[in-house]
């Protein structure tokens, strides 16, 4: 995927759902993985150019494991003029070592947020942007319906009222597949995941049944995203 590309789908679903006013003070999260750091490409080029004006932040929650290198991140954020502060927690020997979770990502998740979340009320930044992808929505909406029993997925706008923070999720227009050659064209420093579950979930069980429906129904993914976005399924601009 070209840049120009990864900034127009960006842009198309910025402008779609209404998820940058003036002046908003934009953080996004890093984990060090291909989908964030395409997100802060993004969206530090398309700083300079979009008619509304707006800082932005990086921030990592480092969750304790150890022989983890931030360095290339740091470097990586600086070439793109972007302030980047990590946040140092003991996330993963809470989970795995004291409370030794079967299915730790939930309760990883919360408590990540919840750092981040908390840093962000200290700086007083209204909006955080997470990397979720298109394929993103698709897996969710699966795995709510079968382990749930609900039809439910992200949104592209969120407002969280008790952190009065808005969660934005600006890349819902690109395919996984167009962040993998794009961080492979322009060599991004994806840092490899230190979790010992990492592939292990259930969200890599429902990419693997999506992949097998999809050699019988080629497109399946982009016509279950086009259903969501036909019904009117997403909760709107939900947003303060």
């Amino acid at each position: 995927m070209q840049e120009n590309r990864l900034l127009s789908l960006i842009r198309q679903a910025i402008d779609k759902y209404e998820m940058i006013d003036e002046g908003d003070k934009i953080a996004v999260g890093i984990s060090g993985g291909k989908d964030s750091l395409t997100l802060l490409y993004g969206l530090s080029k398309l700083k300079n150019f979009y008619p509304k004006s707006f800082e932005l932040y990086a921030f990592t929650v480092d969750l304790g494991f150890e022989n983890v290198d931030f360095c290339k991140i740091k470097a990586f954020c600086d070439d793109l003029g972007v302030e980047y502060q990590i946040i140092k927690t003991d996330i993963a020997s809470i989970v795995f070592d004291i409370r030794k979770e079967q299915n730790p990502c939930s309760l990883c998740a919360k408590m990540r947020k919840g750092a981040l979340n908390a840093r962000l009320k200290e700086l007083e930044i209204n909006k955080i942007a997470y990397a979720h992808h298109k394929d993103d929505v698709v897996d969710t909406l699966l795995l709510s319906l079968i382990y749930e029993g609900r039809f439910n997925t992200i949104n592209p706008v969120t407002y969280l009222d008790r952190d009065k923070i808005t969660v934005l999720r600006p890349l819902i227009y690109v395919k996984e597949s167009e962040v993998k050659g794009f961080v492979n064209k322009y060599e991004i420093p994806v840092l490899k995941s230190p979790c010992p579950v990492d592939k292990k979930t259930k969200r890599e069980y429902v990419k693997k049944v999506l992949s097998e429906i999809n050699k019988c129904a080629p497109g399946v993914s982009n016509r279950i995203f086009t259903a969501i976005e036909t019904v009117n399924f997403f909760a709107g601009k939900d947003k303060r």
